[in-house]
């Protein structure tokens, strides 16, 4: 950086300071745990992420390396190097392989570990609106969590009641998921993880959910949704995970899932966790039965 560029960047900071302002920080956002929603702020030294003790932000993690990348205030913002780590640095899952700068609301994934970058004139709020976020959705897939999936559900069940429409809910994860982890590692495992989310997300309708259950399962909650409807939606997910190859660091993964289908009409009395629990017993019937398939009741 010249001389000229240092001397606006301590300028802007100064000023950005003086007038108030906060800057720019890192939010951890995955893995969930006692890190989950912690600020590391930004400024005009140099941030160094890593395994090792000398890290700025260290990170205790076996797919993390001991000096990982570092992000550097620049002219323009803050920029992101890799520092010749193993299992690289990535900009919203975009590979690092030169210094990047970072923009406002991008996620940097260092190893195994998510992070949102903001900056701006609000960040405080910005901060309290990620936090809340982190509350409701899944930070590795960036779809919602089993909390938001049991609120909604609650909700749905009560005007399912009310006006005497059908709801439907679908159950299901991937098939021999530990293998995909213990062959080719738990970054692949992630990766597989958020790539299907991004797949089935593509088709999801608004008003309908699709959250993370918990682990590698799955739900799709549909509004007003018969059986039959359900059924299709469930296979169109089989296909759309079994006819597409997961590629991942020159490995080619065919993998399948098995899916459950429970459907109420405005049943009195039923509960998120009774629906979900019918829906989950189709899923155990699906992989009785051989697996890649759909199961219904």
């Amino acid at each position: 950086m010249s001389e000229r560029s240092l001397e606006t960047l301590v300028t802007t900071r100064k000023e950005l300071l003086q007038s108030g302002g906060s800057e720019a920080c890192l939010v951890h956002i995955y893995p969930t745990g006692p890190s989950m929603g912690k600020r590391s702020p930004l400024g005009l030294a140099s941030l160094y992420l890593g395994r090792g003790e000398d890290n700025d932000i260290r990170i205790q993690d076996n797919s993390v390396s001991r000096r990982h990348a570092v992000v550097q205030p620049v002219a323009d913002g803050f920029q992101v190097s890799d520092l010749g780590s193993t299992n690289g640095t990535f900009i919203n899952d975009v590979p690092v392989e030169r210094p990047t700068i970072i923009r406002d609301r991008s996620y940097l994934r260092v190893g195994n570990c998510i992070y949102k970058f903001l900056t701006g004139g609000n960040i405080e709020a910005d901060y309290h609106e990620e936090i809340y976020r982190l509350t409701i959705t899944d930070g590795l897939t960036e779809i919602n969590n089993h909390r938001f999936l049991v609120d909604f559900l609650d909700r749905e069940l009560a005007r399912s009641i009310r006006h005497e429409r059908p709801l439907a809910v679908v159950m299901f994860d991937i098939d021999r998921f530990k293998s995909v982890n213990d062959t080719y590692g738990h970054l692949c495992g992630d990766y597989v993880l958020r790539e299907l989310s991004g797949r089935i997300r593509k088709f999801v309708r608004r008003e309908d959910l699709f959250a993370r259950y918990g682990g590698e399962e799955f739900s799709l909650v549909l509004v007003e949704t018969g059986l039959p409807k359900a059924v299709d939606a469930a296979e169109r997910i089989r296909k759309t995970i079994a006819e597409t190859p997961f590629k991942f660091d020159g490995a080619s993964l065919n993998l399948t899932v098995s899916l459950g289908v429970a459907v109420t009409c405005g049943e009195e009395g039923l509960t998120p966790a009774e629906l979900l629990k019918r829906a989950d017993g189709f899923l155990y019937q699906a992989k009785q039965g051989g697996r890649n398939r759909v199961v219904s009741g």
